[in-house]
């Protein structure tokens, strides 16, 4: 199956039905496909995802019945269809005539005429299909209920903005290694290259670009010059403030990023802890190109008795297990994949680490927590509690407002990802 429609619609039908990754599926699907149409498959499978309420209640206004059981992926394909007719400058009569063909590969020409009638009364009908899901919040917002009220409830002034944020595309963030390179020197590198980018005050060692590209592109890419990585993510390394000769814990490291960005800024001795040993390899596939060394470890940061040596760490990362809410626009499957029953479950999996991770820091040694989600339940919640219920734990404020009870720093989507950061020292 090469048909670049019927591989989205099967896409997106294990992702939506199955409940696989599109991290996972996607690039299976792509390997069959040239560069040209790999891009255009991303594009669909990230739009439909984006849009998926939307694009359901067309077809419930149009299909008599939904298709279920073995032609259910055939659903998908109306999803495509109309996605590309709505949202994307493919011409109609092709978006419509290659989604009826990609029927041809996916062993269904059967179903020729159905999918095709569907799409030419879409085409007609707009309009009044338009009026009636913008009528719908679930539609006019395209996120699930449940992550919608959580929303308002936490961020009542910006709940929408978040929403809108989450739709956009996510820009493409550099950063920078210092080591090899100032962020002025680079970005002038970039100048040369024909690469148009802006630099942006607030993330030290960051570019954004004006449009992604091809990361070979990007001058001393392979030699170590730079790494992709969002604004967001960059304070990682940088709020932990690492210093030469520390021994340093990145506790849940994969993919690396923030374990290169810690070697980049100190002459450390790190450990890199990773329960996915697939992703373990990302991390030592990151330090390998930046010519960076760090001990890896494949073992659970929430069981420590398994892998500690007993030496403590005069620092400590907790990037921990998350929702992943704040990176939505990068991955729109978290929208359908998460479950509003999985914040509970979360925020208990992230109390356990944070209390078996803590005897590992030294006294008077720092511990920086951080998720990539935007739900207080796992953010501030979850820090204030364990402030309270630690004799030893010192919170240490990192904005004027970052007080013990409304801990740390939130970042909400917009011009960098949602992160969240909170940083506890422990005392002397």
């Amino acid at each position: 199956m090469t048909n670049v429609r019927a591989l989205a619609a099967q896409t997106l039908f294990q992702v939506v039905d199955k409940g696989q990754s599109l991290s996972t599926v996607l690039p299976n699907a792509a390997s069959k496909l040239n560069p040209k149409d790999k891009a255009l498959l991303q594009q669909i499978c990230y739009g439909v995802l984006r849009y998926l309420p939307t694009l359901e209640h067309y077809c419930q206004q149009l299909l008599d019945q939904p298709l279920k059981g073995k032609r259910r992926v055939y659903q998908f394909l109306l999803y495509v269809g109309m996605y590309q007719l709505q949202y994307m400058r493919t011409p109609e009569h092709a978006a419509v005539a290659e989604t009826v063909n990609a029927l041809q590969s996916m062993r269904a020409p059967g179903l020729k005429g159905l999918v095709n009638a569907i799409l030419r009364t879409f085409q007609r009908q707009f309009s009044e299909l338009e009026d009636s899901a913008n009528r719908i919040p679930v539609c006019q917002y395209n996120h699930p209920s449940w992550f919608m009220k959580k929303l308002q409830a936490a961020y009542p002034d910006q709940w929408q903005d978040i929403l809108a944020a989450n739709q956009d595309q996510a820009p493409m963030w550099l950063r920078v290694n210092q080591a090899h390179y100032s962020v002025a020197e680079y970005s002038e590198l970039l100048d040369e290259a024909g690469i148009s980018h802006c630099l942006e005050p607030r993330f030290e060692d960051a570019i954004v670009l004006d449009k992604p590209c091809d990361v070979y592109l990007l001058p001393g890419f392979r030699e170590g010059a730079c790494s992709v990585q969002d604004a967001a993510a960059q304070l990682a390394a940088r709020l932990l403030n690492p210093q030469n000769n520390e021994r340093i814990l990145d506790a849940c490291a994969a993919p690396g990023g923030k374990t290169c960005h810690i070697l980049e800024l100190a002459d450390a001795n790190v450990d890199a802890l990773d329960a996915d040993s697939e992703r373990l390899l990302r991390v030592e596939e990151n330090l390998k190109r930046l010519g960076l060394h760090a001990h890896c470890i494949h073992a659970d940061a929430s069981t420590p008795n398994d892998w500690w040596d007993g030496q403590p760490y005069d620092r400590i990362l907790l990037d921990v297990p998350c929702s992943a809410t704040g990176v939505i626009r990068r991955h729109p499957d978290i929208k359908w994949l998460r479950r509003n029953t999985d914040i509970t479950d979360l925020a208990q999996l992230q109390q356990q680490i944070l209390e078996n991770i803590w005897p590992l820091l030294k006294p008077g040694g720092t511990l920086l927590y951080a998720t990539c989600s935007v739900l207080p339940e796992e953010n501030c919640d979850q820090v204030a509690a364990f402030l309270q219920n630690t004799d030893d734990a010192l919170h240490q404020p990192l904005h004027q407002d970052d007080t013990p009870t409304t801990p740390g720093l939130q970042l909400l989507p917009g011009l960098s990802d949602g992160f969240y950061y909170a940083k506890i020292t422990k005392r002397q």
